[in-house]
């Protein structure tokens, strides 16, 4: 098997100051949700209301946390669930929502009342919620952040209604005699449909404040945002919202071709492409410069096209990044769901297939030598968003996930997924602290996650914000060390080997190699380590990446064998020896000549468990 190769030749001998110049700059992306960011209260009562449990605001994102997150190396922020979502708190002039429609008191960030307004919660005066959200954005762009908010166009809540855009609401025109009609803003349930026919009947009868029943719905019914279209959808369904049509029937298979082309007039589009290109416009006229889009894969690539050249018309820089799965039967193409989504416009799409590896070799036996059929994937590879933590996904320092290994699995894992390729990468909030989501806290349960659907504060990221002081001082000398370590593994993958520079995997080369960290009479190399180069031909910048997976064993007398094709395109044959020095705070430096590289290999310095060098390759 030939090692995949995506060095560029023609490297001049030294770097210059206008390679650095050049450098395109690569989101770094720090995602934080507003209701828990800064909320400070520790009462943390099980299903607490507003008042008892606290909730961040967009207030608590002053300029002490944006200038921490700058120094950190982050240069765009992702407020997460800032739009208007259904909810169980009333406010004047907005009262709560049906039980029956909610996830948790709060509410989900993913079941929209409103695409033109913001969450109440989040404001000190909830009837300026725009302005001091319009505020938090100055900030922002003073600071030198850009800011991406969520668009979520699957599905909205089931009790949408949109009071700054009324003549945009969905739904308000829809022929309900119908399942499906292009204009249509929704899938209406026909009588003869499964569940048993009208009312709808949702599977909350029985909890709190609950008797299955939504009164809007007592007759019309409507298709669910995961596409089950039942009068009677199950607790496992996303029952709180409503499907979007798009102008396709998704009960008639994934054949899109029908939709119009990108350059179509908006007269000619589905009714719900144009109202979603006016919600599009109104954030980016209100100077959010990007997008981090919902479970974009069900949504037909026709509409992206059209709807992401328009918001380029309008900003060119704007930035788009696609949550997708290829392996959700809902996805609307045949081919890969990831490069269709690229194809149709996105700078970027998740990188769900790597974390799902860097998981598994933790709790499903897999070796980090899986990763490298990851890096066969063309342009995808440079465009994946990668990350370690998200809202969807469980903590690292959970003690039921990652093995049970504490915060410290995060080195390894988000070193070599920060480092592998030029993409955006991000950090979720809490993760630079260890933050556990140990227990429950309402409607999310005890799932490893820190619950997006209720009021509640973070227990060890609280200790960060120290009482809105945002300095750390109640950190664990441990805590402080790991936050310190993102920041230079942040600032270390902006330079210009990482954010435009090529990947050289050295796994596949090393499986004979018996010092490549084998434990415990393995045969073959690679289960627990991982190593890889990363190059930049025009700065002549490179780096050698290596990650000890192992949670208890540290991996003595390891070396590693760069072969011959790899040590021309880095184009140091008149280099003798190649000095490794690493930039992630260990104060390693090591040399090793040229003519052990292929064969007996560099040695490196003894890998303690869960740990990570970024080895800047430089003359001695």
């Amino acid at each position: 098997m030939m090692q995949r190769l995506w060095f560029t030749l023609g490297c001049m001998a030294a770097m210059t100051a206008q390679s650095h110049a050049e450098r395109p700059q690569r989101p770094v992306i720090y995602q934080l949700m507003v209701r828990t960011f800064g909320n400070a209260n520790e009462t943390r009562k099980f299903n607490g209301t507003l008042a008892e449990n606290g909730c961040g605001r967009f207030a608590d994102i002053n300029d002490a946390v944006l200038s921490s997150l700058r120094e950190m190396g982050f240069n765009h922020l992702w407020l997460t669930g800032v739009l208007e979502q259904a909810s169980g708190t009333s406010h004047p002039g907005r009262p709560a929502d049906d039980p029956d429609i909610l996830k948790g008191i709060a509410g989900s960030p993913y079941a929209i009342k409103d695409y033109f307004d913001v969450c109440p919660d989040y404001a000190v005066d909830p009837a300026k919620r725009l302005d001091e959200f319009k505020q938090l954005l100055e900030r922002c762009r003073r600071l030198g952040l850009k800011v991406l908010i969520d668009f979520v166009p699957n599905h909205v809540a089931r009790s949408y209604a949109s009071d700054v855009r009324p003549d945009l609401s969905f739904g308000v025109h829809d022929d309900t005699t119908v399942f499906f009609h292009r204009d249509n803003h929704f899938f209406h349930l026909q009588p003869y449909h499964p569940g048993g026919g009208p009312p709808l009947r949702l599977p909350t009868d029985g909890k709190p404040g609950c008797d299955g029943r939504f009164d809007p719905e007592a007759s019309v019914g409507r298709v669910t945002g995961n596409n089950v279209v039942s009068w009677s959808p199950s607790i496992h369904d996303w029952y709180e919202t409503v499907k979007l049509n798009y102008g396709h029937d998704f009960t008639r298979g994934r054949d899109t071709s029908h939709l119009p082309r990108s350059g179509a007039p908006p007269e000619d589009v589905p009714r719900t492409w144009r109202t979603m290109d006016e919600v599009l416009a109104y954030w980016q006229n209100l100077g959010v410069d990007g997008f981090r889009v919902d479970m974009a894969h069900m949504v037909p690539m026709e509409f992206w096209r059209w709807v992401v050249n328009r918001c380029r018309s309008r900003n060119p820089g704007v930035f788009f990044t696609a949550e997708a799965y290829d392996n959700d039967p809902a996805k609307l193409t045949d081919g890969h769901v990831l490069d269709a989504l690229l194809e149709a416009g996105f700078d970027s799409v998740y990188d769900d297939p790597s974390y799902d590896i860097l998981e598994g070799i933790y709790d499903d036996g897999k070796w980090a030598n899986d990763l490298d059929p990851l890096t066969f994937t063309g342009d995808r590879f440079h465009k994946s968003l990668r990350y370690a933590e998200n809202h969807d996904e469980v903590r690292l320092a959970n003690p039921k996930v990652w093995g049970g290994h504490g915060m410290k699995v995060g080195i390894p894992a988000s070193a070599v997924l920060f480092a592998m390729g030029r993409g955006p990468v991000m950090l979720y909030h809490g993760q630079e602290v260890g933050e556990p989501a140990v227990g429950a806290e309402g409607f999310g349960g005890d799932d490893g996650r820190t619950s997006i659907f209720d009021y509640g504060s973070m227990p060890e990221f609280v200790k960060w914000v120290n009482g809105g002081r945002y300095d750390g001082g109640r950190l664990s000398q441990a805590q402080k060390n790991l936050r310190a370590w993102y920041g230079r593994l942040m600032g270390a993958v902006n330079d210009p080997a990482f954010t435009r520079g090529d990947f050289y995997g050295l796994n596949h080369f090393n499986k004979p190699n018996p010092s490549f960290g084998r434990v415990g009479g393995e045969s073959v190399s690679g289960h627990w380590l991982y190593a890889f180069l990363r190059h930049d031909a025009k700065s002549c910048r490179a780096f050698l990446v290596v990650a000890n997976f192992h949670p208890q064993e540290t991996l003595c007398g390891v070396r590693i064998r760069i072969p011959d094709d790899a040590q021309s395109l880095l184009t140091r044959e008149s280099v003798d020896p190649w000095r490794f020095t690493d930039q992630l705070g260990s104060g390693w430096s090591g040399t090793s000549s040229r003519a052990a590289l292929a064969g007996e290999g560099a040695a490196m310095p003894d890998l303690p468990p869960c740990s990570a060098l970024l080895l800047e390759i430089g003359n001695p």
